[in-house]
């Protein structure tokens, strides 16, 4: 892949532009991934206007999936009719062998970029040994024309990733480095980052309610979960943050993720999902994730038509 031209998918750092969902996984009754599902689900969205999706990552329950399903559903979602230019793919794995396979397949592919997390078994581990990873991916795909966002979420993998971690990495390969997607969900800590390092690099939150706050700082976009169902009020949360209806729409996000709180996340959006489009097929998740049982996504679903969420509208 080649850099392309900057578009309305593409900031002045080299990072993406605008709302990238990072999209829940449809399963089949096996438990196999829906490919056909997931691939309505990433045209409805960039249909919707975000920018592209996202693969794989935390909502996506990526490391609930072999490397072989996870390279198979990219090449059935570019077959599909997804540009791969508007796809990035999260290649995280506990093992930096397999985080490098899949992010070479990903390059080859020719999407946009790869947000691949510090590997994640060990915990307590050096700024060392997490840069070392790095190093070994970024040398074992071996071709400068790719992006690499960096993905900091301690919180669920019980690892961190550090200020000295990213700027070495970015002194060492100038221009690799894209972004950093920070799920910290600690807004003083994306703030400091977003000061230290944009740009050239581009901070992303995963936190909608600090989208404004990122945004005011220069950020240009986002990897959002609740984008999957509300991508209009996602984007309009970071990208048009002054606009006089910034208060609706951050009180519609704090609504939803009010009503999601006392459940597990990822059942949880599953369960949105599966009550705006009529299809309990949604609710399916991977082993060690539960889904909600059908007294609790009844439950669940009556909020949600409380709120009357339309993703065609919001």
């Amino acid at each position: 892949m080649t850099d392309s031209p900057k578009t309305s998918t593409t900031n002045e750092s080299n990072g993406f532009w605008g709302i990238w969902p990072a999209m829940l996984t449809p399963l089949d009754a096996q438990l196999n991934i829906d490919h056909d599902k997931f691939a309505a689900h990433a045209l409805s969205l960039i249909g919707s206007g975000c920018g592209g999706v996202t693969l794989f990552g935390t909502t996506g329950e990526g490391p609930s999936f072999s490397t072989a399903e996870r390279q198979e559903a990219l090449e059935q979602l570019i077959a599909k009719g997804v540009p791969a230019e508007r796809i990035i793919v999260s290649t995280s794995c506990a093992a930096v062998t397999d985080t490098l396979c899949l992010t070479r397949h990903a390059v080859q592919q020719g999407v946009h970029g790869c947000l691949v997390l510090p590997p994640f078994f060990f915990k307590g581990v050096s700024d060392e040994g997490i840069l070392n990873a790095y190093v070994q991916i970024i040398e074992g795909v071996n071709r400068t024309d790719w992006r690499l966002y960096l993905y900091h979420i301690p919180q669920v993998i019980g690892v961190d990733l550090t200020s000295y971690v990213v700027s070495t990495l970015m002194a060492r390969y100038p221009g690799l480095i894209a972004g950093i997607k920070d799920s910290s969900c600690d807004r003083a800590h994306s703030v400091a980052w977003a000061k230290a390092f944009m740009p050239p690099l581009t901070v992303y939150v995963g936190f909608e309610p600090d989208l404004p706050t990122l945004g005011n700082l220069g950020s240009t976009g986002a990897i959002s979960g609740l984008a999957n169902f509300i991508p209009r009020t996602v984007h309009r949360m970071v990208l048009q943050h002054q606009d006089v209806g910034t208060l609706q729409n951050a009180q519609r996000v704090d609504a939803v993720l009010n009503m999601l709180q006392p459940h597990s996340l990822m059942p949880a959006l599953k369960s949105v999902m599966a009550t705006l489009h009529q299809d309990t097929a949604w609710l399916r998740v991977r082993a060690p994730l539960v889904a909600m049982t059908t007294e609790a996504h009844g439950a669940l679903a009556q909020q949600v038509r409380a709120l009357a969420l339309d993703p065609q509208q919001h």
